[in-house]
């Protein structure tokens, strides 16, 4: 599999069993998969600065422990598994404890990722689900999102935001494909009876 973006592109079997990559593989990943995986750090914790700490934390992992990519799962997947585990660390510290983490940060469709996270890569498309729902802005959409509870929140972002399959939201959150799609549905249905709702 290639990613072919901006002119530039990597083989990612070759990144399989590897046992070093080089800085320029790691910025060109961080280029390519930057927005999604601090995207997804910020719907777990609810905090831009956490995701701007542990996103650069998961790339620095995801360098040093390029010998642990097997192929098996998708390279995207794989790195969303760093992050999930980061993440879940990191709630286990005494930063969580302590009671460290800030209040809920709008995204804005246009405002760009903080820090050097590169923007939303031109022509990415959004998915049909939010297609569907693009009668309504975004940013209020993702807004009720984050008002979900963790569990439906995290499998509705990895299927929306992440566009992961069924079976690789099982692999990254240990739950079976049954239960992930039971969770997609009701997570939906939760948004859509709080849009509904607003509507009235």
């Amino acid at each position: 599999m290639k990613i072919l973006e901006l002119g530039w592109e990597i083989e990612l079997q070759d990144l399989a069993h590897a046992a070093a990559m080089s800085e320029e593989q790691l910025r060109q990943i961080m280029g390519f998969y930057g927005n999604d995986v601090w995207h997804y750090i910020y719907y777990l914790t609810k905090s831009a600065d956490i995701a701007d700490d542990l996103a650069q934390e998961v790339f620095i992992k995801c360098f040093y422990r390029i010998g642990t990519y097997r192929g098996s799962s998708s390279f995207k997947a794989w790195l969303f598994t760093i992050a999930r585990n980061t993440v879940f660390s990191y709630r286990k510290s005494r930063f969580f404890r302590s009671g460290f983490w800030g209040g809920v940060q709008a995204i804005r469709n246009n405002e760009p990722v903080r820090n050097s996270w590169p923007d939303e890569l031109p022509g990415t498309a959004r998915s049909a689900e939010m297609e569907y729902l693009g009668n309504r802005r975004t940013d209020e959409i993702w807004s009720i999102i984050m008002q979900l509870p963790d569990k439906f929140r995290e499998v509705l972002v990895l299927d929306l935001k992440a566009e992961l399959s069924i079976q690789e939201i099982a692999g990254l959150t240990g739950l079976s494909p049954g239960t992930v799609k039971s969770r997609l549905h009701r997570a939906r249905h939760k948004v859509q009876e709080k849009l509904r709702g607003m509507e009235s």
